[in-house]
């Protein structure tokens, strides 16, 4: 079955980078576009970054642009999202989400929090 699993969370000072990474399996990964979403506890889950299935056409929320990159290796099976300059208002759980077979499937997430 279709399995997500995000890894490289963690605790980090304003200002910092983290390099979180989505695992695949159960599916073609290669033929499917990947996105990234986070969630503070008590809001709605938001969209961060997505990503093409060949790697084309990155596309980021206002509120991440310039300053996180998406990108996957297709022979791996793994989606990241590398996070530079990172803000308080970055701290949130994050989730890689794939569509297959007419559902969206998400990870288990991984948090992030940043703070001095």
């Amino acid at each position: 079955q279709v399995q997500l699993v995000e890894s490289g969370g963690g605790l980090v000072q304003p200002g910092g980078s983290l390099r979180l990474s989505c695992a695949a399996s159960g599916f073609t990964f290669s033929t499917y576009p990947m996105s990234w979403y986070r969630q503070v506890q008590g809001k709605e889950r938001e969209f961060v970054a997505s990503i093409t299935s060949s790697g084309d056409n990155p596309n980021y929320a206002d509120s991440v642009k310039g300053r996180f990159t998406i990108s996957r290796d297709n022979a791996k099976n793994l989606a990241y999202l590398q996070m530079n300059s990172l803000k308080p208002e970055d701290t949130a759980v994050y989730y890689c989400r794939v569509f297959v077979r007419f559902r969206h499937y998400w990870g288990q997430g991984t948090q992030v929090t940043v703070s001095s």
